[in-house]
């Protein structure tokens, strides 16, 4: 009853729209330097967030543990940094939910010398290894879980190693120091000029997977839909956008993640990384069930998650988008799509 009561007040807002439009929100978003962050970067440079009468600030994080402390102080409006970290915070208590989707669908990977690319293509070659990884990022979980379901016990066989950043886990590939490390891109194709390779991509071992979502207090949400229902309508937009005008995209990503074209070309529309806007909720569930099992949450928690998913949102934002362009190929795809993910 009140998820329908927030969507008809949603809605009635949406009709009023150009009457607020005169003057921008203020809206502050954070992200991390990943090409997969693409429909940020795309909304800012074509406009869409003033479209819909945000003015709308992007700040740069290093981590998403720094990200999620700046939503949570109320620094950020919302913000995308990764699915691990939010559902963390939400099981330790955090007042957030997720209600927009972001990178998906791989974008993060293994990378090892050139020469071990074979050996670390699989699963039960790990076993005596050290392996580093960034704590809280997507690939951590994806695969601590999938280790565990190829019977490696990554507590036991192997040794697991945290550090601060993806640069961090590189050079620590490089000199030699771990046998292999997960990252994110745009190091996983970035890496080569430092003489590795991706040896598997986390969508190999998880497919579809979820991955950064966005994020928010939970008490903004409900205290101004408004907002957030136009800042997901820029990207929707933006995502047609990337969808249809791919060199563009590559420039406009250039300005936000300093790596050369190629390797944006290659890590955004390579095969192995996807940016969605839809909040995806039953690979948010999925997700937060591989993070029980692998004991970044507490098997026995009493949070229910789905009190912090929220639809709604988006769908509102989607349904007005599709009734101005009803015939629109890519937002039809968009609305089939929201069925499948969100049932």
């Amino acid at each position: 009853m009140r998820r329908f009561v927030l969507t008809a007040m949603v809605g009635a807002i949406l009709l009023a729209a150009p009457a607020w439009a005169k003057e921008l929100k203020k809206f502050n978003a954070g992200y991390l330097a990943s090409p997969g962050h693409v429909l940020y970067f795309v909304a800012k440079e074509k406009g869409f967030f003033e479209e819909e009468g945000l003015d709308v600030t992007l700040f740069l994080f290093n981590n998403s543990g720094e990200g999620m402390n700046a939503i949570l102080a109320g620094k950020l409006d919302a913000g995308t940094f990764g699915t691990t970290a939010p559902l963390k915070f939400i099981a330790n208590g955090s007042p957030f939910t997720i209600f927009g989707g972001q990178m998906e669908n791989g974008g993060s990977g293994l990378v090892t010398r050139a020469d071990r690319v074979n050996e670390f293509r699989n699963l039960k070659n790990f076993k005596g290894k050290r392996i580093a990884t960034v704590r809280l990022s997507t690939a951590d979980v994806v695969f601590r879980a999938a280790l565990q379901r190829a019977g490696v016990d990554w507590k036991k066989d192997m040794t697991l190693l945290e550090l601060e950043s993806p640069g961090a886990v590189l050079e620590a590939v490089k000199k030699g120091t771990v046998d292999a490390g997960m990252v994110w891109s745009p190091h996983l194709k970035n890496c080569e000029k430092m003489g590795l390779k991706t040896a598997l991509y986390t969508d190999t071992v998880e497919k579809d997977h979820s991955c950064c979502r966005q994020v928010a207090l939970t008490g903004r949400l409900s205290e101004r839909p408004d907002e957030y229902v136009h800042f997901l309508r820029a990207l929707i937009k933006a995502y047609r956008f990337y969808q249809t005008r791919k060199e563009e995209t590559a420039d406009i990503i250039e300005k936000y993640v300093k790596v050369d074209k190629d390797v944006l070309m290659e890590e955004t529309y390579g095969g192995h990384c996807a940016s969605h806007p839809d909040p995806g909720r039953k690979g948010s569930v999925h997700f937060w069930d591989n993070m029980r099992k692998v004991g970044y949450i507490e098997p026995n928690t009493n949070v229910d998650i789905n009190k912090h998913l929220n639809t709604d949102l988006y769908k509102t934002a989607l349904d007005s988008i599709l009734k101005e362009a009803p015939k629109d190929p890519v937002y039809q795809q968009l609305a089939k799509e929201y069925k499948l993910r969100n049932a």
